[in-house]
């Protein structure tokens, strides 16, 4: 028997009619050069309206693919909207990862348009050969821009002005492409994930339930989080659906910016990697400005997992509590998020922190297990690690146009590369990293790449790249060197400088006789772990 329920698709378009209809007057924030730029709810959908009607005219069409390079600000939010309510596929390039990277997703993706913050040309100006098939470059900002060797560029505001919002968008099918999103590259090239309207619809409503951080119209979140990377954590279409206040901290944001925007914005939420917290809360110390952080009372710290220390010392301090959660961009990236149940109503402030020291339970709709190195299911019982898998509606089922996606993608579940152990009320706590990934500022670095190019150097006999804890980025990368002739720190950072991302370059460069190596002649880490701890 068939139910009589009507087959409406879940579609991006349905969260802006409602922030549209519902709250209209609700405010949408940016830190602009010289103040702030503050517009309604009600004039942005106007203006997603017309920026579609700008893309249409540049030759963007259904299924085709819109790349940005840009801020945290609200032209580069209008595209969230604008591209996939269209029926196209809005790509968000990671600013951080290195000029090749950037020219390989732009290519693999097959971006037809990019829409640029001007600060950002020179990049592409340096990758010419990764923007020949882009047929139209989009340059965001407040002004026009100046010239560039790209060619002939359409400055955003003069575009859209062009056009009026009469604009009705269509019905999609929900499993259609709305986004797309691509790996930090830990091993090889990055890879791609396509995200739907309806997994995307999905996770903005799974932010929404309680077990989440809750998205409510009530309060008023300062996105720092890149719209570059992950779609900000999906909190922009979380933030529309219930027509929540939206703060965004503008281009190159430091840490006084950080603090002027949510005193300005009367900020409640702030949802950020833990380095921007670290980074915020050590303008606190130093600064004799006294800011107005009277209207803070949660802070979203994620990328990697806040140490309890700076949660203590946000909630002494300001009054606010730090949480987190735990993910990866083929989730979209939401799995877990940390929480007090009720069974924890009584508890102590040394479990509480304990608890908000894990990396949460699962969210709604969400599924984990763990397994050994022979595939074979771990209990939840807080002590058999094992590897994290995991499937979900907005988890990806395979990467785009990419024959890695077999090592990923097994029986209907994704095999996250983490390892952790759950605990029997249902509590993930990350315990190792597969493959000996390093993540610094909320940002994975991959050992085994470094460890490659470092062995490709002339003077390198071997190499071994492992992490070091850090008090500002968490971890830092150190390399552990066998040389053949002496090299200097210098020419090993010029040797990498040209094959990765600066914040990839080892802090630090160890000459040893011979790298330390295990009874089966594998690089032994944990020793080299232990030598940095020991100094």
């Amino acid at each position: 028997m068939q139910s009589l329920m009507m087959d409406r698709p879940l579609q991006l378009k349905s969260l802006l009619w409602r922030a549209e209809h519902l709250f209209p007057h609700k405010k949408i924030i940016t830190r602009v050069e010289g103040g702030f730029k503050e517009y309604t709810y009600g004039e942005y959908g106007r203006r997603v309206r017309k920026l579609a009607k700008a893309l249409a005219h540049l030759g963007v069409r259904a299924g085709d693919r819109v790349g940005t390079l840009a801020w945290n600000t609200y032209q580069h939010f209008e595209t969230y909207f604008a591209v996939p309510c269209m029926n196209a596929v809005l790509h968000t390039i990671n600013t951080r990862l290195s000029p090749d990277q950037i020219g390989y997703i732009i290519r693999h993706a097959g971006d037809r348009v990019l829409l640029v913050s001007p600060d950002l040309l020179p990049l592409l100006e340096g990758i010419p050969d990764a923007v020949r098939d882009v047929e139209a470059i989009v340059v965001l900002g407040e002004s026009a821009p100046a010239p560039t060797s790209l060619g002939p560029v359409h400055w955003y505001e003069e575009l859209i002005d062009r056009f009026d919002d009469d604009l009705e968008f269509p019905d999609v099918d929900e499993n259609s492409a709305a986004g797309m999103c691509y790996t930090s590259g830990t091993t090889g090239n990055p890879k791609g994930v396509v995200y739907s309207h309806r997994s995307t619809v999905l996770h903005a409503l799974m932010l929404c339930m309680h077990g989440s951080i809750g998205v409510s119209e009530q309060e008023t979140y300062f996105l720092v989080t890149p719209l570059s990377h992950v779609n900000s954590w999906g909190m922009p279409y979380a933030c529309t659906l219930q027509g929540a206040g939206i703060v965004f901290p503008g281009v190159h944001p430091q840490a006084p910016h950080y603090l002027e925007a949510i005193e300005h914005g009367k900020a409640t939420v702030c949802v950020a990697a833990v380095t921007v917290g670290m980074l915020m809360r050590g303008e606190l110390e130093r600064s004799e400005r006294k800011y107005d952080l009277g209207s803070l009372h949660t802070l979203w710290l994620g990328g990697q997992a806040p140490p309890v220390a700076e949660m203590q010392w946000w909630e002494r301090n300001v009054g606010a509590r730090v949480t987190q959660g735990w993910g990866m961009t083929e989730a979209s990236p939401l799995l877990t998020f940390t929480g007090l149940t009720s069974a924890h109503r009584d508890a102590s402030d040394e479990e509480r922190y304990r608890i908000m020291g894990t990396q949460g339970q699962p969210l709604p709709l969400v599924e984990l297990k763990l397994v050994d190195d022979e595939g074979r299911e771990q209990p939840w019982d807080g002590e058999h690690p094992g590897e994290i898998l995991a499937r979900s509606p907005w988890v990806a089922r395979s990467y785009f146009d990419d024959e890695r996606s077999g090592d990923s993608f097994r029986d209907g579940w994704f095999r996250t590369g983490d390892i952790g152990v759950i605990d029997r009320e249902g509590y993930l706590r990350l315990v190792d990293r597969a493959k000996d990934l390093i993540k610094s500022g909320g940002e994975w670095i991959s050992s085994v790449d470094l460890e490659n190019a470092l062995m490709a150097h002339p003077k390198v006999r071997e190499a071994a790249v492992v992490a070091r804890p850090d008090p500002k980025w968490l971890e830092r990368p150190v390399a552990f060197l066998a040389v053949d002739e002496p090299v200097t720190d210098e020419e090993i950072r010029e040797f990498l400088s040209g094959r990765f991302p600066k914040f990839w370059l080892p802090d630090a460069y160890v000459v040893v006789d011979e790298v330390p190596k295990t009874s089966v002649g594998k690089f032994d880490k944990k020793r080299m772990r232990a030598s940095i701890t020991e100094g």
